[in-house]
């Protein structure tokens, strides 16, 4: 079957970007943010999202160079079919990775908080196979599944903001900007970086949008709602426990939830979250895996990317076991991940539109 003929919708588009967005940060990010901003986490989380989106909006511009090719054949168009490849690959090993740390926070997540007894790899292969079963199926199915899928990720999370209202204290946010600048500078630098920086990716899947020139505002206003809900959450999470035990949780967000009861009857509604998480994070690692297995495809000048599915999900599990001995390991390397998002995200995407410019000069 060949790719090229692949397309979805402009309003399926839309969903995938928001999801993509919110994807495992809405879990995690807040325990970042907190670390670094304190209590103007709040702060640090609407500043991220003005210059996020000029971000996603540059990431838009360099699409135009070449609006009917995904950034591999871009790459090749312009820095020719050997140094093009070569930086083909850097990319993908960059969503690979990205794929596999994912898959890890999946086993480390229910390992730590529900399911204490089951072995991670068994987790890991589990949910590898339903990527691997997605990605086989190809993007419109991807596309078709989130279409149906997102209502319940806004029904829950409006259930769970509803929830935690009564448990605001606005002393958790006060006094404002008692630390300057520096803090909410260097927390911004990880908030815009994580959901917007890494759109880079959609690059692969503008030209298998079915309706061009609509591109520009679903995108931008995907990553503008996705961007919100982390904010709106972000936010929620210092005001109900506060950037000390934001901070000191790996999954903040879970131990807000934990918070939740209503009467003695609503309660233990944690599971709302998990929820929201599991639908979110299944489509980002989908949308990292099917970009390793479609960019691979196009590097080597193949019709079909699906005989690499089976292969690269077998490595893809493999490498989410090796690639950190614990949970710990992985969040102190939250300070090395958005300098490895500016390099494949802001410095690749400035390196082509130089040469594009060059070459066309």
């Amino acid at each position: 079957m060949d790719y090229r003929s692949t397309q979805i919708s402009i309003h399926q588009f839309t969903v995938l970007v928001i999801i993509y967005v919110i994807g495992d940060a809405i879990l995690i990010l807040p325990s970042i943010i907190a670390a670094d901003a304190k209590k103007d986490a709040w702060l640090a989380a609407i500043s991220s999202l003005f210059i996020g989106m000029i971000i996603v909006f540059f990431i838009y511009s360099v699409s135009r160079l070449f609006p009917d090719l995904t950034l591999i054949e871009s790459n090749k168009k312009v820095m020719g079919t050997f140094f093009g490849s070569l930086v083909s690959l850097l990319f993908l090993s960059y969503s690979f990775i990205y794929a596999a740390v994912a898959l890890r926070e999946v086993g480390d997540f229910l390992t730590t908080e529900m399911l204490p007894d089951t072995p991670i790899e068994a987790i890991h292969i589990l949910f590898a196979l339903i990527i691997i079963m997605a990605t086989r199926l190809g993007l419109e199915n991807i596309a078709r599944c989130v279409e149906i899928l997102y209502p319940y990720v806004f029904l829950l999370f409006f259930i769970l903001v509803i929830s935690l209202i009564p448990y605001i204290n606005l002393d958790n946010v006060q006094p404002v900007l008692e630390g300057g600048f520096k803090p909410i500078a260097r927390a911004s630098l990880t908030f815009i970086t994580y959901p917007f920086v890494e759109l880079i990716l959609f690059m692969m899947i503008f030209p298998y949008v079915n309706e061009k020139k609509r591109i520009k505002k679903s995108l931008l206003l995907g990553a503008l709602m996705g961007g919100v809900i982390l904010v709106l959450f972000t936010s929620l999470t210092i005001l109900v426990l506060g950037y000390e035990q934001t901070s000191r949780h790996m999954y903040p967000g879970f131990i807000v939830a934990k918070k939740i009861n209503v009467g003695d009857f609503f309660s233990r509604v944690e599971v709302i979250l998990a929820g929201i998480w599991f639908i979110t994070i299944f489509f980002r690692i989908t949308i990292y895996f099917f970009v390793t297995c479609l960019g691979l495809a196009q590097v080597l000048n193949l019709k079909d990317y699906r005989p690499f599915v089976y292969p690269l999900g077998m490595i893809m599990v493999v490498l989410s076991t090796i690639i950190s001995p614990n949970i710990v390991y992985i969040n102190s390397m939250s300070s090395i991940w958005p300098f490895y998002d500016f390099t494949i995200g802001v410095i690749l995407p400035l390196l082509l539109v130089l040469l594009t410019i060059i070459r066309r000069k």
